[in-house]
This record gives C-alpha cells, structure tokens and sequence, in this order.
C-alpha cells in the first residue's frame, strides 16, 4: 500500500512538474528584434534613424557605409548606444540618378561596377556579369573595416538585396568575412524572418501591428524595415528594381513607404507593447547572449 502510495504521489508530482513546465513555456515572452536598413543611404534616411534613436527603444541599424551619408549616420548612432550597428553589405546601386561605388575603388575591383564606375542596380545585373569573388572579398573586406575604423562598436552583417548571400559562393564568403572579423550574421541566430518592404503603404501598419501582437511565446523574430522623413530629397528617388516602389505612370513612391514604417515605429500604439507583449532586443543582445557560434545558415525557403 504504502509503496502505491509512492508510486501515485510520483505520478502527481511528474504531472505537476509538467503542468508547470507547459505553463512555464506559455508565459516565455517572445522577443522582437527591429532591423532598419539602408541607414547612411541620405540624409533623409538617417533623420529617419535619429528620430526613431530618440524614442530611445533597442533596435539594429544596417549601414551603408559605401554611401555618401555614412558619416553622418556614424555622428548619430554615437550618440545611442541602445541601437546596434551592423554592415550593410553592399553591392547594388539600385536608384535611378542617385548611385554608389565601391569603397576600395573602382580601379581595385573592376569586375563589379559599371562603364561609370558605380554598383550595378540589380541581383540579376550582378549575377549576369563577369563578377569576381576575388573583388567581391577585397570590397566586402574594405566595408567591413572603414565600418570598425568608424568607431562604432559594430556586431553584425547583412546584405543589401540579399546580394552578398546570394549564390552559395557568396554566402560561404560572407560567412568567412563574418567570422575572420568576430561579426553576426542577420537571419543566422534561427530568427523568424518579417520583412516589410514588399507590404504596400496601405497596409503596411496594420500589417506590422497585427505580427507584433500576435508574436508566439519564446519566439525569436526579426523584422526588416526601411525608414525615412519624406523630404524633397527622399520624394525624387525612383527604385530601378519594384514596381511596388513607383506608381504605374513611373512617379516615386518610396519615400511614403519608408515614413510609413518610421511613423509606426514611433507611434504611441508600437512603443506602448514593447516590454507588454514582447521584449526589443538587438543584435548586440543575441551575439551576447547566443554566441557567434550558434549561427547556423537558414534554410532555403
């Protein structure tokens, strides 16, 4: 008797033990990590970054440090150090009369620019082309380090358009410049993966709302996003490469885009979750916390 005693009182305390574990997992607050790209693109992408900074919320800024307005863009993020920095690994100039180039120079890596010395405006451009990995190494090499020259602390990289991850031989050289340099790698850390860009300006906030409220418990999700104060600068630039970025007469419809994504980010609705229905986290806190040696490449999709 007294050992089916045992037994049963065992029994309850396994099952008890379990209950508490389910409830336990149930309660795991999801945590949210907000990637915004293409910072250092103009000035009025980084008055976009400075004013999302300034709500004083965790988030990662992608910078283009081959573009004109890096500078600028490093001035801003020294002064928040809640925000990480990342690499925007860049390869493509994709706007029409607003182009870039290689920082180690036009005449250091030939095979990846055009007869006017700039960046080809698109994946498949790049891919048709006579593109060396030898160049494609040196110019990667050359952004990574004028980014740690910055004085930035940086902690991660990720390509513009997808280019630098693009073929298997371009992935295994970034994985190789990530760790040579001790960087993350976005999207590496098991991530559930959100991108706003393809999501039109009329639902784009909806849209972005209704994934940050439904979050699962002890998920870890990244959302992509492109932010901007519409200026006369910003409201000129036409996207060489998506028809969702120009109306169908041609005219430019990024710059309503990225200040939809930027008056989301800011608005009182977003900034009122954080910390209720989710913890922000950037990349800094997952290199941290993880470690750089659980990356893993994600799956094909």
């Amino acid at each position: 008797m007294k050992k089916l005693y045992s037994i049963i009182t065992l029994a309850l305390l396994l099952n008890l033990s379990m209950l508490q574990l389910v409830q336990a997992q149930k309660s795991q607050t999801p945590t949210l990590l907000l990637r915004a790209d293409d910072i250092g693109m103009n000035h009025a992408v980084n008055m976009g970054v400075k004013q999302l900074a300034e709500t004083g919320i965790p988030f990662s800024a992608s910078v283009m440090f081959a573009c004109p307005w890096y500078q600028e863009a490093v001035e801003i993020l020294k002064q928040h150090p809640q925000v990480a920095v990342g690499v925007h690994l860049t390869l493509n100039a994709e706007w029409k009369n607003y182009r870039w180039g290689p920082v180690a120079g036009r005449t250091a890596v030939p095979s990846l620019v055009d007869k006017e010395g700039y960046f080809l405006p698109s994946i498949e451009a790049f891919l048709k082309s006579d593109y060396k990995l030898e160049d494609v190494e040196k110019e990667l090499t050359a952004q990574i380090e004028r980014a740690l020259n910055s004085g930035l602390k940086i902690s991660y990289v990720d390509p513009h358009m997808g280019m630098a991850l693009a073929t298997p031989e371009l992935r295994a050289l970034t994985e190789r410049l990530a760790k040579k340099y001790n960087l993350g790698i976005s999207n590496y850390f098991g991530e559930t993966y959100k991108s706003m860009w393809p999501v039109t300006v009329e639902t784009k906030a909806k849209e972005f709302m209704d994934f940050a409220n439904t979050l699962k418990p002890g998920s870890l999700n990244v959302v992509e996003l492109h932010v901007a104060q519409s200026s006369p600068e910003m409201d000129v630039l036409v996207d060489m490469n998506s028809a969702l970025m120009n109306t169908d007469d041609g005219k430019p419809r990024a710059s309503q885009h990225r200040q939809m994504e930027l008056n989301m980010l800011v608005s009182p609705e977003f900034l009122k979750l954080a910390d209720k229905k989710f913890k922000l986290i950037t990349y800094a806190d997952l290199v941290k916390t993880n470690g750089l040696s659980s990356m893993r490449a994600p799956l094909p999709q």
